[in-house]
């Protein structure tokens, strides 16, 4: 059994900046220089946005913005505007808001999961309890829908506050459908657009609006930050599975344990015997755990995870598809390459 390429892999990535060599057809490198700069930006801006809170409420704003996250959605909003033409502070502050909700939804996420640490800190349902976890949640929920105010944009506030919405109602239907064994593939897929995709999304589609560019290119844009966000969790699924949590950097083999039917799960429980399906059923519904032994002594295990790696390679093709309506540059070269290296991470899930 392989163990899983890491998170941790997309934490050197996206905040450390160190450089990598991924598993492409093209063996390319990630060109981090181009986006360093204006994630440096993005990282102050974010530290300093617990100014704007009263001085009694700022030490716990401080303490969850100054735990440091991937900044992938800043970095796609970066790329994106340099791909188009030039990257502004507009590009930068769509990136800054976008990873405060993101941010809230974490800390939201950790009181539903009872979480008692995220990146080796304690959460803050861990440190000050649920009550006023929720309301700091709350509290940069809001805050970033007040920054998308300076834009003086009807439609990019509009644009934010659906992304916004689209997270939350993910999550709402995420823990509604916890064991529920009815959850079809189709269903799967509109949690994890909602919960992951229209973050992605919103980076991209966001950036080429600040950036001019028509509400059809906007589209596609926005498309390949959707279907990159996608692929991304279904990767995070299957290295629940696969993955090792010493290279994670987090606790792996909770989503059953939690109710979540993932989609090497789903692919699993349509293959199995009618035996096997009800066996993993019981289980699931008497919330016992599936250890890997369990699911690797199921024939059909093999291909599941196989066809679920297929699936997110196969959005990770049609990214590459969706960047063609930006002229060739180091920018668009820079977000081809994403899609190569989680494809290379996707990869090493394979038996």
């Amino acid at each position: 059994m392989w163990v899983a390429a890491t998170g941790k892999v997309w934490l050197i990535a996206f905040t450390n900046m160190a450089t990598f060599t991924a598993t492409s057809p093209h063996n390319d490198q990630f060109p981090f220089d181009l986006v360093r700069p204006d994630l440096e930006k993005v990282e102050t801006s974010i530290r300093g946005q617990v100014r704007d809170f009263d001085s009694a409420v700022e030490p716990y704003i401080a303490y969850i913005c100054n735990t440091s996250g991937k900044r992938i959605r800043p970095a796609l909003s970066i790329l994106i505007g340099g791909a188009i033409g030039e990257v502004t502070e507009d590009h930068r502050k769509i990136g800054v808001i976008l990873e405060l909700i993101h941010m809230a939804t974490l800390v939201h996420d950790d009181i539903i999961d009872s979480a008692t640490a995220r990146r080796s800190m304690p959460t803050a349902n861990a440190k000050w309890g649920n009550s006023l976890a929720v309301l700091l949640g709350d509290a940069i929920f809001s805050h970033a829908l007040t920054l998308a105010t300076d834009f003086n944009s009807i439609d990019i506030c509009r644009k934010v506050g659906k992304a916004a919405r689209e997270v939350c109602q993910g999550e709402i239907l995420q823990t509604q459908r916890r064991f529920d064994l009815t959850l079809s593939k189709e269903d799967y897929f509109q949690v994890i657009e909602m919960k992951t995709g229209a973050l992605f999304a919103a980076a991209t589609g966001l950036s080429a609006a600040v950036s001019g560019l028509s509400e059809e290119d906007q589209a596609k844009l926005a498309s390949y930050g959707m279907k990159l966000g996608t692929a991304y969790q279904i990767y995070d699924d299957c290295i629940d599975l696969v993955g090792s949590e010493e290279e994670v950097g987090k606790t792996l083999g909770t989503d059953l344990a939690k109710g979540k039917l993932t989609l090497p799960i789903l692919n699993l429980l349509e293959a199995a015997s009618e035996s096997q399906r009800t066996k993993i059923n019981q289980r699931i519904l008497d919330q016992k755990e599936l250890d890997l032994p369990v699911l690797v002594g199921i024939a059909e295990y093999d291909g599941a995870l196989e066809r679920a790696v297929d699936t997110a390679t196969g959005l990770l093709s049609e990214c590459r598809e969706d960047l063609n309506v930006l002229q060739p540059s180091e920018y668009r070269d820079a977000l081809r390459q994403i899609t190569y290296f989680l494809e290379g991470l996707l990869a090493k899930c394979r038996k």
